[in-house]
């Protein structure tokens, strides 16, 4: 590769089952880029070299997965959002300094705003689901957009407690007993677990007691649609799934080191959902 080939690469460990190369590598090819996405399979006692070498072993920036993100929001120069979620999935090198965001944030409400427009001129309420890592980008990305409520459900009381000392007193804090009376009247359900995912344990509820015209969001996309989104969409509601957040997140990214902020089409949704 010439001089001018920008690389950039996902970090995870494991990583190959990665979708971001080729999401990355579509972008790539469509705008005619001299760069190149890769896989970095990196173990966790090697991360905080690579990490900190990543000029020296050719990257211009990348994507962060598990089980670093962590490490790579340690190791960086957290943005707001990187800093209010606690963690970091994008690097990139600005004149040396290795700098970090979370764009979790951004493909969250983006993947909202395109599937169920105006989704926040109808309500200041959301029933989110989960306390982990995921919830608090989708707790941050509500909060900027001006929700005043948050109910946070989480098996453990304490997780959920702690997304209130993290974000004050939008969120509160509830347990999965609590569901059903949350979600009567409701108009916005987030799952940010991983209950519905392949190979993990059903997602199972009540959707009902949710008002007519709500929005379901689930951030996983395998399977496409999940269960917790087949229900909502016969019940009449608009929906979001992984996929689109998943599209979503990578545009800063593809934009910080490449230059170009891409767009999101329904060809390249459609090639990622084949897969």
């Amino acid at each position: 590769m010439s001089e001018a080939t920008r690389v950039a690469c996902v970090m995870g460990w494991p990583a190959r089952h990665s979708r971001s190369p080729k999401l990355h590598g579509y972008w790539i090819r469509r705008y005619g880029i001299d760069g190149d996405y890769r896989v970095a399979e990196i173990p966790p006692e090697e991360f905080p070299a690579f990490v900190q070498s990543l000029a020296g072993n050719g990257y211009v920036g990348g994507n962060v997965t598990m089980p670093h993100k962590d490490v790579a929001f340690a190791l960086s120069e957290p943005d707001e959002r990187a800093r209010a979620v606690g963690a970091a999935n994008t690097l990139w090198l600005d004149n040396g300094t290795l700098r970090s965001t979370n764009t979790d944030v951004e493909g969250f409400i983006a993947a909202l705003d395109a599937n169920a427009p105006g989704w926040d001129r109808m309500t200041d309420t959301a029933v989110v689901l989960g306390a982990g890592g995921a919830s608090r980008a989708v707790i941050y990305g509500l909060i900027e957009r001006g929700l005043k409520t948050i109910h946070v459900v989480n098996r453990s009381r304490d997780k959920a407690e702690a997304s209130r000392e993290r974000f004050g007193p939008a969120v509160h804090p509830a347990t999965w007993e609590d569901v059903p009376r949350l979600l009567k009247g409701a108009r916005l359900l987030v799952n940010a677990t991983s209950l519905g995912m392949k190979g993990q344990p059903e997602l199972t509820i009540d959707l009902s007691p949710m008002a007519d015209g709500a929005v379901v969001s689930d951030i996983i996309y395998v399977p496409l649609p999940t269960r917790l989104l087949e229900d909502a969409k016969q019940r009449g509601f608009k929906t979001s799934d992984g996929l689109d957040m998943l599209l979503y997140q990578a545009v800063r990214g593809f934009s910080l080191w490449f230059g170009i902020k891409p767009e999101v089409t329904a060809e390249l949704r459609d090639m990622l959902a084949a897969r």
